[in-house]
Formats: structure tokens, C-alpha cells, sequence
């Protein structure tokens, strides 16, 4: 097999210009979902006429990410990263005019399909953090994958603070009520989907792959052993920080605004909200490498039951609502960057992109289990009761942590 060993481009040139184009697409693709998530619940309550249906928008999404999720890791492992995560922003675009449209014709089903399509998206934001660890060593794997997720912060806190600009703009060209945020979203997909399928070339995965085969044939290969009581125990540590997230984050705006805050209010909190996910990535990254995966998991564990705690004691305070809102973005991102790296040093180079596609396939489905239960939990407990709901998951994932080093 001659063509396997042909010389293989300068690994540490080509790994900087993925993470530099993965990190570019990250900062489109943030400014697209950060004002899908920030008008979701509002437009789903307005449209249904009925507060308790508000969550069902953030749960398509995540029931989109769920059900896209394999599929885009699956046609990873056959054509490469580039094709998945153009697919997934080109799928997502598509969501985007439907939801545009449901809000014309005032139909809830069809928002809701919308929406779904939309997750396309978000499953292929997901993917590209674990794309950034294919070419990565052991050592650097925490800190690849968390500069991927930071670089979503420009994105992610411009994008709700687009709402108010993007709505008059979307006044202007004659856009229904609620949409012209919209407008930003379109153009961030367009360029995400050719940054990706153009710029990931030759394809990160793809090299990976032909490394692996290459050094099986010469006999250099250094075979590394599955741990997959290790890998479950990420998965859950990724699956259950993603659904303590969302179960919150998707009735805030509604909350918010039932205390007479203001739409830019909404978004100043879910942009902070997203900089506490994101902007802080890279330490924890780098504290995942030297400190240790699972200490890092217990802190953003630990900062999540923090978040909990002050919603209890302040949820009539918006000011408050904001401070747990950063915080319940920051123990996300703890559990989420060093899960994730967790997970794929313990999976055997044959099992990787399956169980990455897996465990986002798993964060995104309870996450919209999260945000259906989290409409009827906001009703029947409240705000500060929906945050305590989520302390018994919390708890359950610090007790079990010692499953992490099998």
C-alpha cells in the first residue's frame, strides 16, 4: 500500500490552521445560534399563545442536535470533518427560513420543525471541538479543544446583542415581528458552511486516519488501551452538566421577562450567560491537562451547584439571575472541556468519533428533555425550584467520579 506511506504534510502547521479555521467557524457559528437561543423561548410562547410551550423551542433544538448528531459523525468517519460541519451549518439554514416563515403563518408546528433543523447546526459546533483534537498529543488535547470552544465567545455574546439592531433592521426590509435577527443568523450559516467545506483541507480527520494506518504498517504504531468504564463516566459527566445548562438557561428568558425585564436585558443576560460558557475555556483546558480531568469535572461541578444556590436565594432579582447565569455557563464549560477530553483518551482510536457522535447525540436529547420538564417545573416551583430540581444530577455525578479512572 504505497499511498499510505507517502510523506505526510508538517503535522504542527497544518494542526495551528485547523484550530484556526475550526476557531473561525466557531465565532460564525456563535453569532448564528446566539440569537436563535435568545428569541427561541419568546417566539414559541408567542406563537402557542402559551407560556408552559416556551421550552419546546430550545428542545427542538436540542432534539435536532441529538438526531443530527450520529449521522454528521458518522459521515465524519467516511469523508472527513469539513463535510460534516458544512453539512450540519447548511442543514441549519435551511432551519432558519422555516422558523422565519412559521412566525409569517403563526405556525407552532412548523416553528418547532424549524428549530429542529437549526440544531443541525449546533451538533456540528459541537463536533468541531473534537475535531481539534485529532492531530492533538495527550498533552495539548485539553487546550486544542478548549481554544475551539473560546473562540465562540465573540460569536455567542454578539449575537444576542444583535436582537435589537437585527429587529430594526428586519423592520426595515419588511420581516415579521421577532425575526429580523434573523438576518445575522443567514449570513453567519452562509459563512460557516463554505469556511468549513473549503478550509478544512487536507481534512483533520482524515489525516489522522491515514497516520494511524501508516504507522500500523510500518510497525511504529503505539497501541492505546480502551477504558470504556472511564468513557462512560465522561459522557455522563458531559451529558449532565449539558442538561443542568439548558434546563435553566431556556426558561430564563421567559422568567426574565415575567419580572419586567426588557428584550435587551434578555440578551445582555444570555450573553453573559454564553461568555461564562466560553470565555473562560482555555483555563480549563489547560487546568484539565495539568491539574486533571476529573478535578477539573468536579470544579465545574461544583460551580454548577453554586448557580443553583444563588437562583434559590435571588430569583426575583434579575441582577442575581445573571450572576448565576455566568456561573451556570462556567461549570459548563469546566465539565464540557475536560469531559470531552476525558472521553477521547479513553476511547481506543476505533472507537473515538463514534462515541463522540454518541455523547452528542446523548448531551443534546436530555438537554431536550431538560427544557421540556423545565416549562412544567417553572410552573408548578418556579424559577428558584427548577434550579433545585437539578441538584440531585449534580450530586449523582461527583459521587460517581471515581469510575473516571478506570
Amino acid at each position: 500500500m504505497p499511498e499510505l506511506l507517502e510523506e505526510i504534510p508538517d503535522l504542527t502547521g497544518h494542526r495551528r490552521r485547523t484550530l484556526a479555521v475550526l476557531s473561525a467557524g466557531q465565532v460564525l457559528s456563535g453569532i448564528s445560534f446566539g440569537a436563535t437561543v435568545s428569541l427561541g423561548a419568546v417566539l414559541a410562547a408567542t406563537i402557542s399563545g402559551d407560556d408552559a410551550l416556551s421550552g419546546l423551542a430550545t428542545a427542538a433544538i436540542t432534539l435536532g442536535t441529538a438526531t443530527f448528531s450520529m449521522p454528521l459523525a458518522a459521515m465524519a468517519g467516511r469523508r472527513g470533518r469539513g463535510p460534516a460541519l458544512a453539512s450540519g451549518m447548511a442543514v441549519a439554514l435551511i432551519g432558519v427560513g422555516l422558523v422565519i416563515g412559521a412566525v409569517a403563518v403563526r405556525s407552532f408546528p412548523m416553528l418547532l420543525i424549524g428549530f429542529a433543523l437549526v440544531g443541525a447546526g449546533q451538533s456540528a459546533n459541537l463536533q468541531a471541538r473534537f475535531a481539534a483534537t485529532d492531530l492533538a498529543t495527550d498533552a495539548s488535547r485539553g487546550r486544542d479543544l478548549s481554544l475551539v470552544v473560546w473562540s465562540t465567545t465573540l460569536g455567542a455574546v454578539l449575537g444576542p446583542n444583535l436582537v435589537g439592531p437585527g429587529e430594526t433592521l428586519g423592520q426595515l426590509v419588511g420581516m415579521p415581528d421577532l425575526t429580523g435577527p434573523y438576518l445575522f443568523t443567514i449570513v453567519g450559516q452562509l459563512a460557516g458552511t463554505a469556511l468549513y467545506w473549503f478550509g478544512l483541507r487536507p481534512d483533520p480527520l482524515l489525516l489522522a486516519q491515514r497516520i494511524a494506518i501508516r504507522d500500523a504498517v510500518t510497525g511504529t504504531s503505539v497501541e492505546r488501551a480502551d477504558r470504556p468504564v472511564a468513557a462512560r463516566y465522561a459522557m455522563l459527566a458531559v451529558v449532565g452538566a449539558h442538561t443542568v445548562m439548558v434546563s435553566v438557561m431556556a426558561m430564563t428568558p421567559i422568567h426574565l421577562l415575567h419580572h419586567g425585564a426588557t428584550l435587551t436585558i434578555v440578551g445582555l443576560t444570555i450573553s453573559l450567560h454564553i461568555a461564562g460558557m466560553y470565555a473562560l475555556s482555555p483555563v480549563f483546558g489547560l487546568l484539565a491537562d495539568r491539574w486533571g480531568r476529573l478535578r477539573t469535572i468536579a470544579l465545574g461541578y461544583t460551580t454548577l451547584a453554586a448557580s443553583a444556590a444563588v437562583i434559590a436565594l435571588g430569583a426575583s432579582d434579575p441582577r442575581w439571575v445573571t450572576v448565576a447565569l455566568i456561573l451556570l455557563g462556567l461549570g459548563w464549560s469546566a465539565a464540557t472541556v475536560s469531559g470531552a477530553a476525558l472521553l477521547t483518551e479513553a476511547s481506543a482510536p476505533s472507537l473515538r468519533v463514534r462515541r463522540q457522535g454518541r455523547n452528542d447525540a446523548a448531551m443534546s436529547l436530555l438537554g431536550a428533555i431538560g427544557a421540556i420538564a423545565a416549562g412544567g417545573a417553572l410552573g408548578w416551583f418556579g424559577f428558584a425550584g427548577l434550579a433545585l430540581c437539578t441538584l440531585p444530577l449534580i450530586v449523582a455525578v461527583v459521587v460517581l467520579a471515581p469510575l473516571g479512572r478506570r
